[in-house]
């Protein structure tokens, strides 16, 4: 069965603004970061339940990242923050997410009230589906154990998901997706998610010198902590609903300044002003590593070079999921 994006989806950020139509519903609970395939399988259970049962689905999620709270000298980084991950539940066919601030009182809670006051009095679920290591409230009391207990007793469904595997039988997993963006593994990393990894930013000013060189660059600055490899990569490019294909640079441009980390996006057919505009950019392949060049010359054939390679890879690109069609449609001539 393949889940539609529900036009009538919400984000619920207080438990006491939670709906009436999402009353009785299926609820999938995790921190679902990066909304992977690992995190799907949890979501596919959850959306055939709804199906066969003809009710709501919905996510529970935390925010921030349990992790970032108890040791905030070392945050996550987030490879969905909170607005995307609500756009990747959304097209995966959800009706909703509620996330829940993840503060120390929250953390308190006693696994016993977690279930009465949350899951049954206010959500009123009919079935919760989790994965096999989700633990919840106080000294992590409620595990997957607790929660089937709890459900029998209590009047609702449990279903615990299994680890997922990918191709080669490694557990598919938010951290191995992370490690595999640092080491410039993208092929890897696109295929555990199971859609292209996307970045969203504002354009900012820059020195305008990728205009002096013959390829004009939108400049957008990536989170503090994100792991990506420094290089050149193929990406596809949403501007104000309409999709571009481009190549861009992620790094600090050595051959001129080794400054801050920045994403310089060059579109292959786009001549606009894009100062200010927000971008969504997935990227689609990794072409090379970071390098320093001797003359502006030299990193212009380069450059020539790395455009017509990330045209190549565009040109036969191929959806890996009905969720990375969703996200990232094919980019058609005049568009």
């Amino acid at each position: 069965m393949r889940a539609s994006p529900s036009p009538f989806f919400s984000v619920i950020q207080n438990l006491s603004a939670f709906p009436e139509a999402l009353q009785r519903g299926i609820v999938a609970i995790g921190n679902f970061d990066g909304v992977h395939r690992g995190h799907r399988a949890v979501l596919e259970a959850a959306l055939e339940l709804g199906h066969t049962h003809d009710r709501p689905v919905y996510a529970m999620t935390f925010e921030p990242h349990p992790r970032t709270l108890f040791v905030p000298e070392a945050p996550v980084f987030r490879l969905s923050p909170s607005a995307q991950r609500a756009d990747l539940l959304q097209a995966a066919g959800l009706d909703g997410v509620l996330e829940l601030p993840f503060t120390r009182e929250f953390a308190g809670i006693e696994a016993e009230d977690f279930v009465r006051s949350i899951l049954i009095d206010t959500l009123g679920i009919t079935h919760a589906v989790t994965g096999y290591d989700f633990h919840f409230g106080k000294a992590r009391k409620g595990t997957p154990a607790f929660l089937s207990e709890a459900g029998e007793s209590q009047g609702f469904g449990v279903t615990l998901i299994e680890p997922q595997g990918d191709e080669g039988g490694q557990v598919i997993s938010s951290s191995r997706i992370r490690t595999a963006l640092a080491e410039g593994d993208l092929a890897l990393a696109n295929g555990l998610l199971g859609y292209r990894w996307f970045v969203d930013a504002q354009v900012q000013h820059g020195d305008k010198r990728g205009r002096d060189l013959g390829y004009p660059t939108a400049n957008l600055r990536l989170s503090d902590g994100c792991p990506l490899k420094q290089g050149i990569y193929a990406v596809r490019v949403r501007v104000d609903d309409v999709w571009h294909d481009g190549v861009a640079s992620f790094g600090s441009r050595p051959t001129f300044d080794n400054g801050a980390p920045l994403l310089e996006v060059h579109l292959f057919d786009m001549k606009a002003d894009l100062y200010g505009k927000s971008l969504r950019v997935h990227l689609i392949s990794y072409l090379r590593g970071e390098q320093k060049f001797d003359s502006v010359d030299a990193l212009i054939a380069q450059m020539d070079q790395d455009s017509a390679e990330a045209r190549a890879a565009l040109a036969s690109l191929q959806p890996l999921s009905d969720l990375d069609l969703e996200l990232m449609p094919p980019v058609i001539d005049g568009d």
